[in-house]
């Protein structure tokens, strides 16, 4: 029983030593880091596509006043 509890106190010594403290820390930055990289990848896709669809919004409506207008003639 002494053997038992000599090895339960030697494991609590070596798990109470905090190394598994740091591995957390740089887990949590990098999914930060990711997340914020993922979030800026996201924003810079949905500028893109909103400005070309504003482009082709623009064109069609230039399109559709001339037609209007050399129908009006």
């Amino acid at each position: 029983m002494k053997k038992l509890l000599f090895v339960a106190v030697l494991g609590l010594a070596f798990a109470a030593c905090g190394s598994g403290a740091s591995s957390s820390t740089t887990a949590d930055s990098t999914v930060s880091a990711t997340a914020d990289s993922a979030s800026a990848a996201v924003s810079a896709t949905a500028d893109s596509a909103k400005a070309a669809v504003s482009a082709t919004a623009d064109s069609a409506k230039a399109a559709v006043s001339a037609a209007a207008d050399s129908a009006k003639k």
